[in-house]
C-alpha cells in the first residue's frame, strides 16, 4: 500500500511539471504576466528585465522607477531575460528556473513534513497517545503539502506568469526546512535571502529561533511536565528501571531550550547578511551603493508610492486618503503586523512551524504588494497540518470563497479597465473579500489547532488517571 501511495505521489509531481511546461509554451493565450494578481512591482519579470537593461546600459537599475527588487536577482535572472530560443517566446529560460524552484520547494515541504511527522509521533508516544498519530496507510502530511503546493492554481499561475515570488517562496521554505533539520547555515541563508527579497519574511525569525530552541512542533510542554511528575510519583509501577530513566531523560530534553543552537543560527545569520550586503554594495558601487538599495527596495515597500491595482487593500486606501494622514496610516498598517507577532509567539511557541504559517498568512494579507504567489506558499504550508486541522470549521466555505474570488477578480478588472462599464470599487470589492477569507483562515486554523491541543490534554490526563486507578 505504501509503495502505491509513493508511486501515485511521483506521478502527480511529474504531471504538475508537464502542466507547467504546456502552459509556458502558450503564454500569449494566457497573458498571466500582465495580470495584477500575479505580477506586482516587486515580482514582475518584465520590470526585472527593464532593470537589467538599464544596468547593461551603464545606468542604475533603479533609474526610471521600474525595478525595485534585489540586485542579486538581476545577476541570477537578468541574463536569461535577454536570451531567446529560436521559435520560442521570450523569457522561456527564466520560466524553467521558476518550474525548478516550484519543484524544489515542494520537495523541501515534503522533507519538512516527514521531519515534523516523525518528531510529533515520537512525542505522542511519550505521552502514551501514539494511536493518535497519522495513519501510515494514507498520504503523509509532507506528501500532501507538496502536492497542494504543486497543484495549487495560484502556484501554477505565478509560475506561468513569470513571477519571481517562486524564488521568494523557495527561500522561505528553505529556511523552515533548515530549522526543522537543525541545519543552521541553511536556515540562516534561507531567512536572510527571503528577508532580502521581500522584507516581510523578517518576522519569521521568531518561529525559526523557536525551531532551533525547542525543536519541531509538539504537543504543549505542560503535558510532558505532567507526564514527568506522574512517572516520578508512580515509579514503583514501572518494572523496568532503565525504561523509567529513559522516559525521564527524554521528557527533560523536551522541556529545555537549546541556546547553543540558537546562537549558532544567529552567527550564520550575521555572516550571510554581511555577505549579501557586501555583494549588493559591490554591484551598486557606481550607482549609490547600499543607500540607493535600501531606498529603492525597502523604502519602496514601506512607503507604497506605486498605487497600481493589486489583490491587496492598501492601493485603494492610500489612493483615497489625504496626504496629511498618509504617514500616520503607513505606521498603522505596518504596525498591525508587528503588534500580533509577540502574542501569537507566546501562545503558539510549542508549534513554531504552525506559527510560521500564521505569520505568512498575516503578512500576505497586509503587505504592500501581495500576489497569488504569497497565497500559494501558505496553502502549501497548511498541508503540513492537515491532520491536526481536520476538524477545522468552514473549510468548504473557505475553499468556495477562494475559488469565487479567483474567478471574479479578473472579471471585475476587465469591466473596470477594458470595458469601462465598472469602476475601481468593482475590483476593490474582490480584494476586500479576499482579505476577509484570509482573516477567517487565520482565525479558524488557530482555533482548530488550539482545540486539538486541548483534546490531547484531556486524553493525556484521562490516561494518567486510568493508570493510577487501582
Amino acid at each position: 500500500m505504501k509503495k502505491e501511495v509513493q508511486k501515485w505521489f511521483w506521478i502527480s509531481v511529474l504531471g504538475s511539471i508537464i502542466v507547467r511546461l504546456i502552459l509556458l509554451f502558450f503564454p500569449k493565450n494566457l497573458n498571466l504576466s500582465a495580470r495584477p494578481e500575479v505580477a506586482t512591482p516587486l515580482t514582475s519579470l518584465r520590470r526585472l528585465a527593464e532593470g537589467y537593461w538599464l544596468k547593461q546600459s551603464s545606468m542604475s537599475p533603479y533609474a526610471g522607477s521600474m525595478y525595485h527588487g534585489s540586485p542579486l536577482l538581476l545577476t541570477l535572472l537578468g541574463p536569461l531575460t535577454i536570451t531567446r530560443i529560436k521559435g520560442q517566446p521570450d523569457h522561456l529560460l527564466c520560466s524553467f528556473v521558476f518550474v525548478i524552484a516550484d519543484v524544489v520547494c515542494a520537495m523541501l515541504l515534503r522533507a519538512s513534513g516527514e521531519t515534523l511527522q516523525t518528531a510529533y509521533s515520537s512525542r505522542l508516544k511519550l505521552l502514551g497517545l501514539n494511536h493518535f498519530s497519522e495513519d501510515s496507510e494514507v498520504l503523509p502530511s509532507g506528501d500532501l503539502a507538496a502536492l497542494v503546493y504543486l497543484w495549487n492554481p495560484f502556484t501554477v499561475f505565478a509560475c506561468v506568469g513569470l513571477s519571481t515570488s517562486a524564488i521568494e517562496n523557495l527561500m522561505v521554505v528553505l529556511s523552515l526546512y533548515g530549522a526543522c533539520k537543525r541545519l543552521a547555515p541553511l536556515a540562516a541563508f534561507g531567512w536572510v535571502m527571503a528577508t532580502h527579497l521581500s522584507l516581510y519574511p523578517g518576522i519569521l525569525l521568531i518561529p525559526v529561533i523557536l525551531l532551533f530552541g525547542y525543536g519541531p512542533d509538539a504537543p504543549p510542554r505542560k503535558l510532558f511536565l505532567q507526564r514527568k511528575n506522574f512517572e516520578v510519583c508512580n515509579s514503583s509501577s514501572i518494572a523496568n528501571n532503565s525504561l523509567e530513566e529513559e522516559v525521564r531523560n527524554q521528557l527533560s530534553v523536551l522541556n529545555g531550550f537549546s541556546w547553543k543552537s540558537v546562537m549558532h543560527f544567529l552567527f550564520w545569520t550575521l555572516l550571510w547578511s554581511s555577505y549579501v550586503l557586501v555583494l549588493c554594495g559591490i554591484y551598486l558601487r557606481q550607482h549609490g551603493g547600499l543607500q540607493e538599495l535600501f531606498k529603492r527596495t525597502y523604502g519602496f515597500i514601506l512607503t507604497i508610492p506605486d498605487l497600481s491595482p493589486n489583490i491587496g487593500v492598501l492601493w485603494y486606501f492610500f489612493a483615497e486618503v489625504f496626504d496629511f494622514f498618509r504617514s500616520f496610516f503607513l505606521i498603522v498598517f505596518h504596525g498591525n503586523i508587528l503588534l500580533i507577532v509577540v502574542p501569537l509567539a507566546l501562545r503558539l511557541n510549542h508549534r513554531p512551524c504552525f506559527l510560521a504559517f500564521v505569520y505568512i498568512v498575516i503578512f500576505s494579507m497586509l503587505k504592500s504588494y501581495p500576489s497569488v504567489g504569497d497565497s500559494a506558499l501558505y496553502m502549501g504550508l497548511l498541508g503540513l497540518f492537515a491532520y491536526e486541522l481536520r476538524d477545522m470549521q468552514f473549510s468548504f466555505f473557505l475553499i468556495s470563497g477562494y475559488v469565487g474570488v479567483s474567478l471574479l477578480s479578473p472579471v471585475m478588472h476587465n469591466l473596470w479597465i477594458w470595458r469601462g462599464t465598472g469602476n475601481a470599487n468593482f475590483y476593490f470589492g474582490t480584494a476586500i473579500a479576499y482579505a476577509c477569507f484570509q482573516i477567517i483562515l487565520v482565525v479558524e486554523s488557530v482555533s482548530a489547532m488550539l482545540n486539538h491541543d486541548r483534546m490531547l490534554n484531556k486524553l493525556s490526563t484521562a490516561k494518567c488517571l486510568y493508570i493510577r486507578a487501582p
